[in-house]
């Protein structure tokens, strides 16, 4: 087996574990998981009441999400599927994918959020529709301030009084999840939670 980053060939000398079924096989080689640091980040804000950001933006993780975002990887979904699914399962809370507008679903071929959370078997509710296709990373904070709402509700959906966890795969500025907070807020939500895999 290759790895899926590096393609390098892994070591195929099974270990007891492997052979009485209880080993995990690995997506990536372990020069590969080396360069992801772990930073368990926790922040909160106005409409969010708990941030939780899995790892740092560092070169691994930047060429982690080139492949997976850009270059249409889909099979690296998997990388981060057991701890995406250690911090999101909770029973008591929805989870709520950050969506993509529709015209970039059809340019990169897959919603990667939507990915992530089907690796980590992790059921998930899609309430929002993204409204436009901002960058935030390219806009200044008065342009950040100043723009309309980035989402809307979903047509039809009935917003439960309960947990919602927003799920996206980088906090920057903490606009996109802000935006997205107060509209489910707006429609009922009791209390809106954040997870994203990487802090930049």
């Amino acid at each position: 087996m290759h790895c899926l980053l590096c393609d390098e060939k892994m070591s195929a000398t099974p270990s007891w574990q492997a052979l009485i079924a209880i080993e995990k096989s690995s997506l990536i080689c372990e020069d590969c998981s080396k360069t992801f640091k772990r930073v368990d980040i926790k922040d909160r804000s106005e409409t969010i009441t708990d941030i939780h950001s899995i790892y740092a933006y560092n070169e691994g993780m930047r060429a982690y999400i080139h492949q997976y975002k850009f270059l249409q990887d889909v099979a690296l979904a998997a990388v981060f599927a057991d701890a995406l699914r250690a911090v999101l399962q909770r029973k008591d809370a929805i989870i709520v994918p950050i969506p993509m507008h529709p015209q970039k679903k059809i340019e990169r071929t897959f919603a990667h959020i939507d990915e992530l959370l089907h690796a980590a078997r992790i059921p998930f509710e899609d309430v929002l529709v993204k409204t436009n296709t901002d960058v935030m990373g390219e806009k200044t904070r008065d342009e950040r301030l100043a723009m309309r709402p980035l989402f809307t509700m979903k047509q039809g959906t009935d917003i439960q009084q309960k947990t919602y966890i927003l799920v996206d795969d980088i906090y920057t500025t903490g606009t996109t999840l802000q935006h997205a907070a107060t509209v489910l807020k707006e429609a009922g939500a009791v209390q809106v939670e954040a997870v994203t895999l990487v802090r930049a």
